[in-house]
Order: C-alpha cells, then sequence, then structure tokens
C-alpha cells in the first residue's frame, strides 16, 4: 500500500495552500466542481463518485476512465505586530510566497454487471500551507505545508432500479511540515528553529454511500466518511530541547447528504449539505477548529447534446475564529508536543501557517464529447477574500487572508 501512496504522492506538489472547506477541496473533479462541488444527491461522474458518493458508480455503464488536475492560485497574505519582546507597530505585511499548485486526480469505473459496479481512484482531496521565509521577522520565517490523498478502492451494489448502495476504503497519505521559528519569553529571547522538515505517513478509513434515483427525474444521496488517524514523526521542537516531537493530526469524520433533479433531459440541479467534524477530530481540535457546514449548490445545462455549461455556489463558514485571544495563559496541550500554547499563538499558527479560512465560492464549468467514447471537462473556481483577524494583549494583532482561483481540466474515455 506505501509504494501505491507514495508513487500517487510525487504528484502531489509541495508548498500547497490550497485549502477551500477547511483544508478539503470542494470537489475533485471538473464536472463537480463546475457545480460548486455537489455529487453527494445526485451522480455528476464517474470520477467523482467514488470519492463524493460511491453509490453512484452504479449509474454508470461500461469502463470509464478519468484523469486530470487542479491548477490552483492562491494569493495568500499575513499581518503582524508580534515580536519576542512583545509588539512592534506598525504592523507587518506580506504575501506568501506559494503561488501556484498541481493537484491531479485518476479515476476508472467499471460495471462489472447489472448490480455490481467497482471504481477506484487517486485524488489530492486536502491541503494548506504558506511561505514566509525570508520575510519580516514578525512571519517568525514561517513555512507550511500539508498535503493528504486518498488512493479509495470502492463497490457499488445495485439493489434495484431505484436503491444502490456501497462501500469503500480510503487508504490515505499525509505530509506535513511546520516550519518556524520560536522564541522564549527570556530577555534577551532565546529563538531557535521550531522545524523538523517534512515528515510522511499513512492511514486508513473507509466510507459509505446510498443513493436513490426515481426514475431518472428525482435524486437522493447519503454519504458517510469516518475519520483517519495520522501521526507525523519528529515535526516540531516545541521546547528548544533539540528533539522534535510527533505531532498526531486525525482527518475529520464527514456526513453528507443531497438532492437533484432533472425536469427535463437537458437540464438538472442539485444541492449537498455537508457536516465536517473539526471540532472533535485530533489535532484540529487542539488549534481550536470549529466544525462546518458546508451548502453546494449547483447545475448543468445542454444546449446541445454535447456540450454542457456548468455553474453552481459552494459555502462553508471558516473553523478558523478571529477576535480577542489570550496571550499570557499557555494552557493550550497539543498532541506529542512538550511545550503548551497559549490561545494567541495557536491563532498565530492557524492565521500565519495554516490560514484555511476561505468561505464564499462561485464556480462555473463546461464539458464537450468530441466522440461517443472520448470527452473534456473544465472548470473555474474563485474563492473570494477572508480576512480573520486575532488580538492579545498589549495590543498584539495577527491577520490572515486568503483568496483563491483555480482551473480544473479532465479527459474521460467510456468504452
Amino acid at each position: 500500500m506505501k509504494k501505491v501512496l507514495t508513487l500517487g504522492a510525487l504528484l502531489f506538489t509541495a508548498g500547497v495552500s490550497f485549502a477551500t472547506n477547511g483544508d478539503n477541496l470542494i470537489g475533485v473533479s471538473p464536472a463537480s466542481r463546475g457545480m460548486g462541488g455537489i455529487g453527494v444527491g445526485m451522480p455528476v461522474g464517474p470520477t467523482d463518485s467514488i470519492f463524493r458518493n460511491p453509490a453512484w458508480m452504479s449509474y454508470y455503464k461500461g469502463f470509464n476512465l478519468s484523469f486530470g488536475g487542479i491548477l490552483f492560485m492562491p494569493t495568500v497574505k499575513a499581518k503582524s505586530n508580534v515580536t519576542p519582546l512583545g509588539p512592534w507597530n506598525p504592523p507587518a505585511e506580506a504575501t506568501s510566497q506559494a503561488k501556484f499548485f498541481v493537484v491531479p486526480e485518476v479515476g476508472i469505473v467499471h460495471q462489472i454487471n447489472d448490480r455490481l459496479t467497482f471504481g477506484i481512484g487517486a485524488f489530492g482531496v486536502s491541503g494548506m500551507g504558506t511561505d514566509y521565509r525570508n520575510k519580516d521577522p514578525q512571519f517568525s520565517n514561517m513555512h507550511t505545508t500539508f498535503q493528504f490523498m486518498r488512493v479509495i478502492p470502492a463497490l457499488a451494489y445495485k439493489v434495484n432500479d431505484a436503491v444502490a448502495i456501497a462501500a469503500g476504503v480510503d487508504l490515505a497519505y499525509g505530509s506535513l511540515d511546520m516550519g518556524a521559528k520560536m522564541c522564549d519569553q527570556s530577555k534577551p529571547p532565546n529563538c531557535w528553529n521550531a522545524g523538523g522538515g517534512q515528515s510522511q505517513t499513512y492511514g486508513i478509513g473507509f466510507q459509505l454511500g446510498l443513493a436513490y434515483n426515481m426514475g431518472d427525474f428525482l435524486f437522493a444521496g447519503i454519504t458517510y466518511q469516518s475519520p483517519i488517524s495520522m501521526t507525523y514523526k519528529r515535526v516540531f521542537d516545541s521546547n528548544n530541547d533539540g528533539r522534535f516531537e510527533d505531532f498526531k493530526l486525525t482527518q475529520p469524520q464527514e456526513l453528507a447528504f443531497g438532492v437533484g433533479i432533472k425536469p427535463m433531459q437537458n437540464l438538472k440541479v442539485g444541492m449537498d449539505v455537508r457536516w465536517i467534524n473539526w471540532k472533535n477530530a485530533d489535532g484540529y481540535k487542539h488549534f481550536q477548529w470549529k466544525d462546518q457546514w458546508v451548502i453546494a449548490i449547483g447545475g448543468e445545462y445542454r444546449p446541445i447534446p454535447k456540450l454542457a455549461l456548468r455553474a453552481g455556489y459552494n459555502y462553508g463558514k471558516s473553523p478558523i475564529r478571529g477576535g480577542a485571544k489570550d496571550s499570557s495563559n499557555f494552557k493550550n496541550n497539543i498532541p506529542n508536543f512538550d511545550s503548551p500554547f497559549s490561545d494567541f499563538n495557536i491563532a498565530y499558527f492557524n492565521l500565519v501557517g495554516f490560514p484555511a479560512i476561505t468561505e464564499h465560492h462561485i464556480t462555473l464549468g463546461l464539458g464537450y464529447e468530441f466522440t461517443k467514447t472520448f470527452s473534456v471537462d473544465l472548470a473555474y473556481k474563485h474563492a473570494f477574500n477572508k480576512k480573520v483577524r486575532a488580538t492579545g494583549a498589549n495590543g498584539l494583532v495577527v491577520e490572515g487572508q486568503n483568496a483563491q482561483d483555480a482551473i480544473t481540466v479532465g479527459l474521460n474515455w467510456k468504452f
């Protein structure tokens, strides 16, 4: 399993900064991403079904192969007046040097018989990070990356013409780097490079799906993804003892449901609602992430049979919150770290190192069938700029901003 996941991870560009719903992508295929990330409540394509709701694999006949990628173009900024000796005003401002990233996806869906359909896909599904090296010292030389991908074999069973059920195994690969300069409270302060470099690990989880299709007119679906526990070895030195500590970071469980309607042969519209349980996932909960309710709405219209025009909207409130933070009480114990963090320390790491704060997304897409066996899908996503600001004692302030553009391309074959 490790060889397969590592091979896939070679395609996963370092230095990522593409968080959208928390650190999760809104969708993996251009068909889904062009419609706001829907795919739980109605079928939007064989590849996305593997990831979003594997029960919809039963909707597709024959053998389907898709591969493609996402080009991310984030604009991430930070503001800080934090120094080891206290606030230094005016606050420094900087733009992260992480500019362009590529995220791959590949999937195969094969109808075994009238009842069974098998699918397997490899997807970069989560990630974030920044690069403030050689910027103002008030950004602590912060350079972070988090990458998470899933290889998912799944099997769908068609109970009858209306109902299908499915299960999949999530074979996960993760990579984490938490590079930063840390300082203690002594005078003069003692500072050290806390990052232990890139740490890689593996995990396993599962997903379940249910799909309902009433006469190819009304659709509904529900899915569950289990948490995936990951421990990143020797990733951070929190207390300058020369020993790099481990960090336990669990990708959270998710529950999603959706509905869709196809009132005409050339028109379909759907809506999904997803619950992402950040506040109970190790690591995320210690960094004070809140749960998200994500709403995705999208549709597709075909003016001619070969051409699909798509549009959508996606919203999820930022799991990272700002406001007044306690900067003097170091009470937050991070899993496997020797030194605790204050609330303001946590806000600083979130907003400078891992600003997964975007909320509103609009999407556009199109697909064209060149032949009966080959088609191309394209999608564009814009995440509107979101700013979160935290304050501490004596005028301490830290702020993160995140806006994104992304282009997705997919090539599809069916036989």
